[in-house]
């Protein structure tokens, strides 16, 4: 298959593209803006392999999104560019709103167009494949509930509506046009070539250079935690194997609150690091409880039960032994992290066009 990943510089579109190039015999199209958190650093292990080209492009710009389409035929699209930062989104929903939803708009139509235009036997092997987030069903608060693709919509936060909004466009498409689409909905990610402007990334960097460790409110918030590699083999799998017009929770079965979350990335930082900064015999001592955010949900929990019945899917890795491997990696490329966070990333030369 030919599959364009929109947003493959990003955190879960490059590791989708490493799996692909790495597991298998697909042909990868890349089309991303590069915004501040796009990092084509995040694909150097693969960006040599002649099934992977590079299309810098902004996914509002029709006309260069048609440009592409047809220079390069893809069978699939896999839509994950978007702006998901929920601080960012409080703070300055504009962006939220182009990005997420006119962006999907965009998409959308110039999609429609192209599998318009194909040839009857052709127009079998397309899709469409949205890629959301369990944050547009809103707040489970104290209840022992889970989603499930049944659950109604009820964002919170700018980000989750945003992306409510482009699963509703996506919905409409299929329903309205006939579109082939699916939809995913997943649980909280983390892993390797996280941006660090998450949780998990930002634990483990302020701990090594002994800053503070900010935590929300009391920490009591819950999540499904979600191995960004695990998340991308079941992205995969839904995109080739999985009925047109269906619609799949993707979670890692690992519920854990924030605090714990923290303190179990401290535990592991304990037990892999010779030293600790001056004054700090273990990392959880710069833990920092700060103001809430506005609107912050209780509790999101992940029912994968049809993911697992239809496509015999499930994670690999529990908490534990992802928590290991992402902090393994972050104090294995220090560098990495400290480019991305001076914002060397961002001195790309222009690749638009190109096959690197």
């Amino acid at each position: 298959m030919k599959i364009l990943v929109t947003g493959g510089a990003g955190f879960i579109g490059s590791a989708v593209i490493r799996e692909a190039i790495n597991n298998s015999e697909h042909v990868v199209i890349n089309v991303d803006k590069l915004t501040y958190a796009g990092n084509l650093e995040s694909l150097s292990t693969i960006d040599e392999s002649d099934r992977y080209f590079f299309e810098q492009a902004d996914i509002c710009d029709r006309s260069s999104v048609k440009e592409i389409l047809v220079r390069y035929q893809p069978h699939i699209i896999m839509h994950l560019a978007a702006e998901s930062h929920v601080d960012k989104s409080i703070d300055g929903p504009d962006e939220f709103i182009q990005s997420n939803i006119v962006g999907t708009f965009s998409l959308l139509e110039e999609a429609r167009r192209y599998w318009s235009s194909m040839h009857e036997t052709q127009r079998d092997y397309f899709r469409f494949h949205h890629v959301s987030t369990d944050e547009v069903y809103g707040d489970l608060g104290d209840s022992n509930q889970r989603f499930t693709e049944k659950s109604n919509y009820a964002p919170s936060s700018p980000y989750s509506a945003s992306k409510a909004a482009s699963d509703h466009l996506v919905r409409a498409w299929s329903r309205t046009y006939g579109l082939p689409t699916l939809i995913t909905n997943c649980s909280n990610n983390y892993g390797p070539y996280q941006f660090p402007e998450k949780l998990i990334p930002v634990v483990i960097l302020n701990a090594l250079a002994g800053k503070p460790i900010p935590v929300y409110g009391r920490g009591d918030q819950v999540r499904d935690w979600l191995f960004v590699e695990d998340h991308a083999k079941a992205l995969l799998r839904i995109a080739v194997e999985a009925n047109i017009g269906g619609t799949y929770n993707i979670g890692g079965n690992s519920e854990s609150s924030n605090l714990e979350l923290v303190q179990l990335v401290c535990e592991i930082l304990d037990d892999l690091v010779d030293s600790h900064p001056i004054g700090v015999t273990k990392f959880e001592e710069l833990i920092v409880f700060v103001q809430d955010r506005p609107g912050h949900d209780v509790r999101y929990a992940i029912d994968p039960s049809k993911i697992k019945a239809d496509l015999n899917w499930s994670p690999e890795e529990s908490l534990e032994s992802g928590i290991r491997k992402t902090v393994v990696w972050y104090t294995a490329n220090g560098d990495w992290a400290q480019r991305v966070v001076q914002g060397a990333h961002l001195n790309h030369e222009s690749r638009a066009g190109g096959k690197k």
